[in-house]
């Protein structure tokens, strides 16, 4: 809004989009910016079309980032972001991606980038950006996508070690930490992505994706809220590190040193990541992810 207010009204409908943690209302203090931007043609011929919105958005990803950035968000040079052209489109385009990802999962960037899709909510403009959406909700009636999203799914594992220790980072400037985000988080966010899709939910908390796929019978009750209990405790430990962090001055991060945790946090922490692994290694069996 500010943005817009600076630099003038848009030439066309348009949504700006939330991507990734923000968009599940998940996000941390050390969460980057993933965004998108979704527009409407109107009547604009569709010769004049870039030539009509791609300056206006250029400056106006540029003017929305400058502005979070002050206000202490971190901007995603390597990701989705508005300020890239791949991620500006009209809804005829976006929409005629999306189904051909339905139909084709085997395309180049195709499932990363139905995963980031996914992962949107409109912040400004939501009519537009709940149209978008909506083009991913038939996921379940495409077995092949669903399959390739399960192995996708299945590509974060839990850091548990040989009778089930932790499993830390071996060298570098995090060596001897563990790594919450890679280790504990991702893995129940890609296997709550892949079930709610099976659910055909979009748009939603991995919470929201666990429980819906516990009702639909896409997951089992006991799968689904062990993978909700361990959520909610790597989340709320990552949460707890970060605000420590903070308040002495230090940039959030997701690596803890497992020798900073009480006896209890480890086992409990354990006993979370030795469960998810075993979710996974029993979706990736009943599936049979294994033998192709």
């Amino acid at each position: 809004e500010f943005a817009v207010a600076e630099i003038g009204e848009a030439p066309v409908l348009f949504a700006w989009l939330a991507l990734g943690s923000q968009a599940r209302r998940e996000a941390v203090p050390s969460s980057d910016l993933d965004s998108a931007v979704v527009f409407l043609k109107g009547d604009y011929p569709a010769i004049d079309v870039d030539q009509v919105t791609r300056p206006y958005f250029a400056n106006l990803a540029q003017r929305t980032t400058e502005i979070l950035v002050a206000c202490g968000f971190h901007p995603d040079t390597h990701r989705a972001s508005a300020s890239d052209p791949l991620f500006v489109r009209s809804l005829d385009s976006w929409q005629a991606a999306g189904r051909s990802w339905l139909e084709d999962p085997t395309q180049d960037k195709a499932l990363v980038l139905t995963s980031v899709l996914v992962d949107s909510r409109p912040v400004f403009g939501a009519q537009v950006g709940e149209m978008l959406t909506e083009t991913f909700r038939p996921a379940r009636e495409h077995p092949a996508l669903l399959r390739m999203l399960a192995r996708f799914s299945l590509s974060h594992r839990p850091p548990t070690g040989f009778l089930g220790g932790l499993v830390v980072e071996h060298s570098g400037e995090h060596r001897g930490q563990l790594d919450l985000k890679e280790g504990g988080i991702l893995p129940i966010v890609n296997l709550a992505r892949w079930a709610g899709m099976a659910s055909g939910v979009v748009s939603a908390s991995t919470p929201e994706r666990l429980r819906a796929a516990k009702e639909v019978g896409v997951l089992s009750r006991a799968d689904a809220d062990t993978l909700l209990e361990s959520f909610e405790l790597v989340s709320e430990l990552r949460l707890d590190h970060q605000t420590a962090q903070l308040m002495v001055g230090t940039e959030p991060d997701d690596f803890v040193d497992p020798a900073s945790l009480s006896a209890l946090t480890r086992t409990y922490l354990k006993e979370a990541f030795r469960a998810v692994a075993g979710v996974q290694q029993g979706i990736s069996a009943d599936l049979d992810l294994g033998s192709r």
